[in-house]
């Protein structure tokens, strides 16, 4: 039985579609076959995106698809749907190769490992992605790409490993006090 009515899923086919333009496929013009002519995108912690169709695909195509490194990893960790929304929690794993403005601006590359947990917000209108509002903590992003002194509090790579196993360390700030 699926936990999902059929509207639900529609959203999630959409989204999944979405993604897989980005990041299997590499297109921009198939990423945004699926938005409101007034779509907005927001990368939250670089403050990167665009907002209208044509914006969106030309930022796609300029800023975002051609700089992904090869070794991208998406792992959905929940899923929730509902109100016209799909809120994925993930994982995002990657090599840093190539300079990415766009997540990391100016930073070039470091060819460091990073793990980063990551949450996107997705609104629908109808059938198509009105917003997207994709989260993640920069501060890991920084410690793991060496740009951060260790000794601050942040946390590198391990900040997900609580949410693959809740058994994992956890208060590994607090112990180092």
């Amino acid at each position: 039985m699926n936990e999902f009515s059929d509207a639900e899923q529609r959203l999630i086919e959409v989204w999944e579609a979405h993604t897989a333009a980005e990041f299997e496929q590499k297109d921009a013009d198939a990423a945004v076959a699926v938005m409101t002519d007034d779509a907005s995108l927001t990368h939250v912690p670089s403050g990167t995106g665009a907002t209208g169709k044509e914006a969106i695909r030309a930022f796609y195509a300029t800023n975002f698809i051609p700089y992904w490194p090869d070794d991208v990893e998406l792992e959905v960790l929940t899923r929730s749907v509902g109100q016209s929304r799909v809120i994925d929690e993930f994982v995002l794993r990657m090599t840093h190769t190539v300079r990415m403005d766009w997540f990391a601006p100016g930073i070039a590359p470091t060819g460091r490992r990073l793990v980063v947990p990551t949450v996107g917000i997705v609104a629908f209108e109808g059938e198509l992605i009105r917003t997207e509002h994709i989260y993640w903590d920069q501060g890991t992003v920084l410690r793991q790409l060496g740009i951060i002194d260790e000794n601050l509090p942040v946390m590198g790579s391990e900040q997900v490993d609580r949410l693959l196993d809740p058994n994992a360390p956890a208060n590994q700030l607090i112990a180092r006090l």
